[in-house]
């Protein structure tokens, strides 16, 4: 396949989980592919062996995106690799549920800057990246950003907030050939969510059973909605929010 033929895409926290599974569908689109991480070299190194192993083109570019300079370079590398940019996935992002009274001030910044100032600060970069054929934006929010759950205040917080940054961006660009989509994935089976305990849980197995399709996600369910946004076949789509859940909140 090829809906992505000689496209150059971004893909932010593409070491694991969901950015992973992005970036390899991306490559096997036919993508050029930077793989940006913030600590895990030998895991970005993996997604990069992937793609190339596949037939794909990829390198690895750490960055910590909430890092100004760190994301000047991390645009500076894809430039010199590749020439341009086309595509920008803001998938980076961590995530800390506590109750309320287990709120610190440390834990609120770290949130909101990898989530909502990183992704600003990748789009504003990207702005100065994007070639005469314009470009496309995909911030990767949650189903928490419109059905928070208990002690995820902060962290559904922040996906609000990335939510509202693409609807606002998409008037924005007006005219600019910029087409910016939220995809808000429900509960998905990742490295996080089985730190974060979700899996396996009572929690997951209560969620499953009111899904209508019946099942956790998986990272390729949402990578292949992303392959959707970055390709043509969406050219007529921007300043959406796209619920990949399985159906559980359309219920």
């Amino acid at each position: 396949m090829s809906r992505l033929k000689n496209k150059v895409a971004i893909v932010t926290g593409a070491s694991k989980g969901i950015g992973a599974a992005i970036a390899k569908n991306f490559g096997l689109e036919g993508a050029k592919v930077v793989v940006n991480y913030a600590s895990s070299k030998e895991d970005a190194d993996k997604v990069v062996k992937s793609i190339t192993d596949n037939g794909g083109t990829a390198i690895a570019v750490q960055a910590d995106v909430s890092n100004e300079l760190d994301v000047t370079r991390l645009f500076e590398e894809t430039k010199k690799a590749f020439g341009t940019l086309d595509i920008l996935v803001n998938n980076a992002g961590i995530y800390q549920y506590q109750a309320i009274e287990e709120l610190t001030i440390a834990s609120f910044h770290n949130q909101f800057n990898t989530n909502v100032l990183g992704s600003l600060l990748a789009i504003q970069a990207s702005l100065k990246s994007f070639g005469e054929n314009g470009g496309n934006i995909i911030n990767i929010s949650s189903e928490a950003s419109k059905s928070p759950l208990p002690t995820g205040s902060v962290y559904s917080a922040t996906k609000a907030a990335l939510d509202a940054i693409t609807i606002a961006l998409s008037k924005e660009f007006s005219g600019k050939n910029i087409r910016i989509n939220s995809i808000l994935p429900g509960v998905v089976e990742t490295e996080g969510s089985h730190t974060a305990g979700f899996i396996g849980s009572d929690f997951e197995t209560k969620l499953i059973a009111t899904t209508p399709l019946g099942r956790t996600g998986q990272p390729d369910d949402i990578a292949k909605v992303a392959v959707f946004l970055a390709s043509d076949d969406a050219g007529w789509i921007t300043g959406e929010k796209i619920s990949v859940s399985g159906g559980i909140y359309g219920v």
